[in-house]
């Protein structure tokens, strides 16, 4: 069973990598267009296009909780909090 979470990790980052690359090819596509002098250049559709892929990566992030959520409790840690750094000691009595 953890290799299908391995599996699933894995794509994962391979969707996270195609992301990054559609972002800088929708950015480069963008700039060639505006350097050419394009006037009919709908930046509107441009941004929505953005907006979507921001959509995309917000699922992607709240996929990654849930499989690492998954991870844990498969490894019996169940709900971890994160870890807050060292405790501190109240005020000294003297």
């Amino acid at each position: 069973m953890n290799d299908s979470l391995a599996d699933a990790r894995r794509a994962l980052a391979r969707l996270r990598r195609a992301l990054a690359k559609g972002r800088r090819e929708l950015r480069t596509m963008r700039s060639s267009l505006e350097g050419a002098g394009d006037e009919s250049l709908p930046g509107g559709e441009y941004q929505e296009a953005a907006e979507r892929l921001a959509a995309v990566d917000d699922w992607l992030n709240s996929e990654e909780a849930r499989l690492q959520a998954k991870k844990l409790e498969r490894a019996g840690l169940g709900a971890v909090r994160p870890n807050r750094g060292p405790r501190r000691a109240g005020p000294a009595a003297e």
